[in-house]
């Protein structure tokens, strides 16, 4: 086979696992799993494999975009955008200052690079707003974190590889993996006559049909179920005293919370026996060690930031905690997130946790009458027109402000709302990392160079922000970098000395340390990975955190001094393309990752025993007007983030098809592959519906990744499979953190009138065409 194999990582799911493709004229043919991959070890996915359409599609841009009144576009000149962009930028700064601006988004699945300068760039505009991913999803467990640990960057590993229990709720890792080598793992436990597995979903998973004991909760009471597990686990005295009075506070309080649980009525509730509570808490207590594997069904689920902390005590009081095969803290690279306990977010009142804002206010923060309110975004690999809560608000938000720039590879649903849209190169056209760094004991950073040149007109991140801030005086020119840059050359030392010397004398220029880097240290490294430098400053403070950890990662000597220790570690990142260990870890060292003074854990945290006294089992039931809960965001074997935008990278379900029992179908009077009108509070859509047994009675789920407009060979675009976010309500979310409650959304169906079915259908044939044809 002609071409050439070239390393790098996948960017389907935070897990990044070691992959080579196989490039030929400039176009990427084959993916293979990295066996030279310290981390993943020649692991590849099915869904890796289809990277190729990720790569190269018809939706790519080419050339700055400008927004005429019409709603239409026009082609500019890069110049040209970037002059007017930071002209408007500055005017609006002027007038409103620098709160009135956020950043949403700023690196996407496997693409962390442009997100060192993107916040860089917002920070020297004088806004440290930001909304992600990340508080879509996870900032009920930082804040959690925050809480026990003492930090919300404070994050809990899993062990999986040496656990004799893995304890799984509301995770599928079967089909959407979440930790490395996630199906070996998994068939290792189910051939393993002394290793178990438990799983707590709603649905029969494709994991759930592996499990020893499979708990078939009642969507949405996850949190009654696993405080009568913890209720049961105290009664029956099932706990880790040694541990709990060795390593933990507030044991009391958590107990008495416990005791006053009525056991019986939360596993009605539930709908989960109490046999089967009573099986779990043997099988949990007779492990030697456990490990309790959580994701988005209960962090986006009702009670979502309870549920968090509930999972934490499981944890915590059996004492699965700090020892090979359990739950562990891990170390940072750089954190991916920030601490900032107590802050709140002015325009709406919210919670500001980890240093960012839930999407859920996004609508608020914009449309809202307070004089701080958000009237500019900068939109980086992030398209919340299709992936945020309440689709229709958020389109009314984004049209509403006075100045929307998205940086993406694809005409995403949001750039089409913006004022300005400007084309960056695609992951694999640049220099890229990914701060998903979460194991224990042994963590892993991986630097990826370009493997394929960058489509012509577009520009890597570095760049796209290196024009900004020089448009608007944020970044020094070139000639007064270059004296940094060839101290670097020289050497490193001489480099950290001119560096440190440089932002004491040019303060302004503080803010945008990662393009000084870039523009200096950057040029100085291997194979073209500039974009990697500001991970020099991360990689110094890894060393001076954890020494001996690095040490060993490394295989450093004892007495190289922490500075040139941090060089040695930032030095191993960016020269090895297969990624690299950055940090091993004895077992011991994880109490050293608490940021409590006392390094114990806090136990009773008061808001949620509060909340934990305050549940009312008679809230688990669907209301009567909209009777089936809707999972909207599931993953399956075909779908992945927002960057598959090519309807033909799927090898099954096109069209993203509403999963349904049988009797549930049979009562609506429709058949399997029927065309489905399913509505909420505040939308409605038209599905295809497909039978699948493993789901509950009133039960249903549909996939994220769908709803983009792909272009046809026609030339029209079309919508590939259902915008889920249509459902969903803003208001339905979490009360701390304001995380979704994505995997409960109150739906009624009902068959779909003939000529929106007609439609659909027709639809449906022109994709799979398309899929065909490629």
């Amino acid at each position: 086979m002609t071409g050439t194999w070239h390393k790098t990582a996948c960017n389907l799911c935070y897990v990044n696992c070691g992959i080579e493709v196989l490039v030929n004229d400039g176009h990427v043919e084959k993916v293979r799993g990295d066996r030279s991959s310290p981390k993943s070890q020649g692991y590849l996915c099915n869904k890796a494999s289809r990277i190729p359409y990720y790569a190269h599609h018809k939706d790519r841009l080419t050339t700055p975009l400008r927004r005429r009144a019409d709603g239409g576009f026009d082609a500019i000149e890069w110049d040209v955008a970037i002059a007017e962009i930071a002209e408007r930028m500055r005017a609006l700064v002027d007038r409103h200052g620098g709160k009135s601006l956020a950043l949403y988004g700023g690196g996407g699945q496997g693409n962390h690079a442009g997100g060192a300068y993107a916040n860089a760039f917002l920070r020297a505009l004088g806004s440290r707003n930001v909304f992600n991913a990340l508080s879509q999803e996870k900032t009920g467990d930082f804040w959690v974190n925050g809480h026990m640990f003492g930090s919300q960057t404070c994050h809990t590993a899993e062990d999986v590889h040496h656990c004799d229990l893995l304890f799984v709720i509301g995770a599928n890792p079967w089909i959407a993996h979440g930790f490395p080598n996630a199906r070996d793992h998994l068939n290792q436990i189910r051939k393993d006559p002394a290793r178990k597995l438990i799983v707590v979903d709603p649905r029969r998973s494709e994991t759930a049909e592996m499990a020893d004991l499979h708990l078939a909760v009642r969507p949405g009471a996850d949190a009654f179920l696993l405080g009568a597990l913890l209720a049961t686990l105290v009664r029956s005295d099932a706990i880790d005293h040694d541990f709990i009075s060795e390593h933990t506070v507030g044991f009391a309080e958590v107990k008495q919370a416990l005791l006053n649980v009525p056991v019986e009525a939360w596993a009605a509730a539930a709908e989960i026996s109490i046999e089967d509570i009573e099986r779990c808490v043997a099988m949990m207590a007779a492990a030697k060690a456990m490990v309790v594997r959580v994701e988005l069904g209960i962090q986006q689920g009702v009670n979502s930031t309870l549920n968090s902390y509930l999972e934490k005590l499981l944890i915590m009081l059996t004492g699965s905690f700090g020892r090979k095969g359990t739950n562990q803290l891990h170390s940072w690279l750089q954190p991916l997130w920030g601490n900032s306990p107590g802050q709140k977010f002015s325009p709406t009142g919210d919670e500001v946790i980890a240093g960012l804002l839930s999407p859920n206010i996004f609508p608020d923060a914009v449309l809202g009458d307070h004089p701080d309110r958000l009237r500019g975004v900068w939109i980086d690999s992030s398209n919340p027109a299709n992936t945020a809560s309440n689709t229709k608000a958020v389109e009314r938000a984004l049209k509403s402000l006075e100045l929307c720039v998205v940086v993406d590879v694809a005409m995403t649903e949001t750039a089409r709302l913006a004022h300005y849209v400007l084309p960056a190169s695609s992951q694999y056209e640049k220099t890229e990392f990914t701060l998903f760094n979460f194991e224990f004991p042994t963590n892993y950073f991986h630097v990826r160079a370009a493997v394929v040149p960058p489509l012509e007109g577009t520009l890597p991140e570095p760049e796209i922000y290196t024009r900004l801030a020089r448009a608007m005086g944020f970044l020094p020119g070139d000639n007064v970098l270059a004296p940094l840059r060839e101290a670097a050359r020289r050497s490193r030392m001489e480099f950290a000395a001119a560096f440190r010397a440089f932002i004491g004398e040019n303060p302004s220029a503080a803010a945008v340390a990662a393009l000084v880097l870039y523009h200096t240290l950057g040029q100085t490294l291997p194979d073209g990975t500039a974009a990697a430098a500001p991970m020099w400053n991360a990689a110094l403070l890894c060393a001076r955190r954890s020494p001996q950890a690095v040490r060993r990662a490394i295989g450093a000597s004892d007495d190289i001094p922490d500075q040139a220790l941090g060089d040695a570690l930032f030095d191993a990142i960016v020269a090895a393309r297969q990624g690299t260990a950055i940090t091993h870890h004895d077992y011991s060292e994880v109490w050293s990752l608490i940021s409590h003074p006392d390094r114990k854990i806090r136990l009773a945290v008061p808001d949620m025993l509060e909340w934990l006294a305050n549940l009312d089992p008679e809230t688990a039931g669907a209301p009567k007007e909209f009777p089936f809960m809707l999972a909207a965001g599931q993953r399956r074997m075909f779908n992945a983030n927002q960057i598959f935008r090519d309807p033909a990278w799927r090898r099954d379900d096109p069209d993203g098809a509403l999963l349904i029992n049988s009797a549930d179908l049979d009562a609506l009077g429709a058949s399997d592959g029927d065309w489905i009108a399913i509505e909420s509070a505040v939308g409605r859509l038209i599905v295809r519906c497909k039978i699948d047994e493993s789901m509950r009675h009133g039960q249903l789920a549909l996939p994220h990744g769908y709803g983009q407009s792909y272009p046809a060979p026609d030339g029209e675009c079309l919508t590939n499979g259902p915008r889920i976010n249509l459902l969903t309500e803003s208001g339905n979310r979490d009360p701390i953190a304001g995380t979704p409650y994505h995997k409960h959304v109150a739906v009624r169906l009902s068959l779909a009138p003939a000529h929106e079915a007609a439609a659909s259908q027709m639809q449906s044939e022109r994709i799979h065409a398309r899929a065909a044809a490629r």
